[in-house]
C-alpha cells in the first residue's frame, strides 16, 4: 500500500538537513579543495569522469570532502551504489552487499560501487570478507578514513587500491565554500538580506582549520540566532528583516579551534618529527611552534622530554656536551612538575638545542660499530687490554704514568675509525686533540709536545696540571 504521507515525510526530513549537509557540492566543478587528484586532467577526475572509477581508499582528515565526493560518484555513476558505514554495519550486511553485486554482475552485467565510510572501524579479519569480491572485480570499493590506511586497512586490499589523501582546505577554499552558501537561495540564505563583515568570514576560515563542515556549521548557527531577533527595517521590501553578522557575532558561533591531533595517529607522528628536524635544523621560532602544537593538542610532555633527551646526544652530541645536561635537567623537571609549568622548560631546553652547534658524529659512530658487532668477525679483546687475570705478559701501558697522559698503544687490534668529529663547537677542540694524538703515533720518538688545552665542561680553558 502506497504511503500517502511520503512526500510529506521527505519534505520533513528535508527540512531538518543542517546547512552543511544541504551544500554539499553537486558537481565536481563545486567540489572545493583536493586539486592535486580532482583538477583538470588529473587521475581521480579523469577516472569520474569516464565513470571507470576503481576500487579507492579516500584518507585525509575530517570535513575535507571524503563523504561529499563518495555521494558526488553515487549521482553520477551508471553503476549501483551501496553505502555502509563500518561504525554500525557488521560482516553480514557486508555480505548481503557483496550477493547483491555477484546478482546484479550475473544477470545484467551491471557493476556495484560499495561506499564503506570509517572503514578503519573494520578489523583486519572483518576487511578481509571484502578482499576476494574486490580482487576478482564483482564489487569495486571505496573506503574513507581519518587514519593511515597503510596501518589501519589490509596490506591486500591497499594493494588493490588506490589511495587518494585528501589535504585540510585552505582558507581560501573556505571563504569560497561560505561565499556560496550565503548566495544559493535555495539551499543557502540568498533568500535573506543577509551582510557579513568580511572579518568574521575570515575567522570562521581560520578558526574552523581546514574543515568546510565546522564553517558551515558556524555560518547557520549565526544565522538562526541572529535571523531570530531581526526587526524589519523601515523601507524593507515583503518585510524579510535585514540580517547583520560582524566579528563578535562570529567568534560566538564557533567553537575554540579544535586541532586535529590523534595521539596514536598520524598527526602525533608528523608534529613530532617536525619538532626534531626543526630542532636540527637550528630554527628556534619552527621547533617552539611544533612545540606549542603538541601541548596544546594535549600531548603527553613526558613524550616531548623523551624526544629532547635523544636528539640532544642525536644530533647536538660533542659539539655542545652540556646539551645533554640539558636535557637531563628538563626531563626530570618536567616528571617532577608537569603542565602547565613544565612547558616553559620544555621551551627552554628545545631553544638551547635548536641554537647549540650540530653534530651527529657520535650517533653515526656507535650505529657503524654496532653493525661492524653484527655483521662483521667478533674482535678479539688485545691481550694487553684484558682484565689481570687474563693478561699473562703483564705490558699494559698505564696511560697515566706518561707526562702527557698518552701512550701509543693499540686499544682495539684493527685499524677502523668509528668517530670523526665534525669541527663544529667544542667538537673543534675534540678533533684538534685526536689530530695530536695521530701525530704522536706517527712520530713516537720525537718529544712529546705540549698537549692542547681543552676547555671544562663550562667551556672555559683548563690549566695542564704538571706530573
Amino acid at each position: 500500500m502506497a504511503d500517502l504521507w511520503a512526500d510529506q515525510h521527505a519534505t520533513n526530513l528535508k527540512a531538518a538537513e543542517p546547512l552543511a549537509v544541504r551544500m554539499r557540492p553537486r558537481t565536481l566543478d563545486e567540489f572545493a579543495g583536493q586539486q592535486h587528484f580532482l583538477g583538470p586532467g588529473m587521475l581521480l577526475r579523469r577516472m569520474l569522469e569516464a565513470d571507470r572509477i576503481t576500487s579507492v581508499l579516500f584518507y585525509g582528515p575530517p570535513g575535507t570532502g571524503k563523504t561529499t565526493l563518495a555521494e558526488l560518484i553515487a549521482q553520477h555513476t551508471q553503476a549501483h551504489f551501496d553505502r555502509g558505514n563500518a561504525a554500525v554495519v557488521g560482516v553480514k550486511d557486508v555480505r548481503h552487499v557483496l550477493d547483491g553485486a555477484r546478482r546484479r554482475l550475473e544477470q545484467d552485467g551491471r557493476r556495484t560501487i560499495f561506499f564503506l565510510d570509517e572503514i578503519h572501524r573494520f578489523n583486519k579479519a572483518q576487511q578481509d570478507v571484502l578482499l576476494g569480491d574486490v580482487e576478482r572485480g564483482i564489487v569495486t570499493l571505496i573506503g574513507a578514513t581519518t587514519e593511515n590506511p597503510y596501518f589501519t586497512v589490509n596490506n591486500a586490499l591497499v594493494s588493490r587500491s588506490q589511495v587518494f589523501q585528501f589535504e585540510p582546505l585552505t582558507e581560501d577554499d573556505i571563504l569560497g565554500v561560505l561565499r556560496r552558501a550565503i548566495a544559493d537561495d535555495q539551499r543557502g540564505y540568498g533568500k535573506l538580506d543577509l551582510q557579513i563583515d568580511g572579518d568574521a568570514l575570515d575567522h570562521w576560515a581560520m578558526a574552523c582549520d581546514g574543515d568546510a563542515r565546522r564553517a558551515l556549521t558556524a555560518l547557520e548557527i549565526a544565522v538562526l540566532s541572529e535571523h531570530a531577533d531581526a526587526k524589519p527595517q523601515s523601507g524593507e521590501a515583503s518585510g524579510i528583516p535585514s540580517t547583520h553578522i560582524t566579528l563578535a557575532t562570529a567568534e560566538a558561533s564557533i567553537q575554540q579551534k579544535s586541532i586535529n591531533y590523534d595521539r596514536d595517529g598520524d598527526e602525533h607522528y608528523d608534529a613530532i618529527s617536525a619538532f626534531i628536524k626543526s630542532v636540527r635544523g637550528s630554527d628556534p621560532d619552527a621547533a617552539i611552534y611544533w612545540l606549542a602544537r603538541m601541548l596544546v593538542a594535549g600531548e603527553d610532555p613526558m613524550f616531548i622530554a623523551r624526544r629532547i633527551a635523544i636528539l640532544a646526544s642525536e644530533d647536538i652530541g660533542n659539539a655542545d656536551p652540556r646539551g645533554i645536561s640539558v636535557a637531563s635537567a628538563c626531563y626530570d623537571i618536567v616528571h617532577r612538575i608537569g603542565m602547565p609549568e613544565c612547558r616553559i622548560t620544555l621551551a627552554q631546553a628545545t631553544i638551547y638545542l635548536a641554537t647549540a652547534p650540530k653534530s651527529n658524529a657520535s650517533y653515526a659512530a656507535v650505529n657503524t660499530a654496532m653493525q661492524d658487532v653484527k655483521h662483521q668477525r667478533t674482535v678479539p679483546v688485545p691481550k694487553k687490554l684484558r682484565s689481570a687475570k687474563n693478561r699473562k705478559d703483564g705490558t699494559y701501558a698505564y696511560a697515566h704514568d706518561s707526562e702527557t697522559g698518552f701512550v701509543d698503544q693499540d686499544y682495539l687490534g684493527v685499524d677502523k675509525t668509528y668517530y670523526t668529529p665534525t669541527g663544529r663547537g667544542y667538537e673543534h677542540r675534540i678533533a684538534e686533540f685526536l689530530q695530536w694524538i695521530d701525530q704522536q703515533r706517527d712520530e713516537p720518538k720525537r718529544e712529546p709536545p705540549t698537549p692542547p688545552v681543552r676547555p671544562n665542561n663550562r667551556g672555559e680553558p683548563a690549566e695542564v696540571q704538571p706530573k
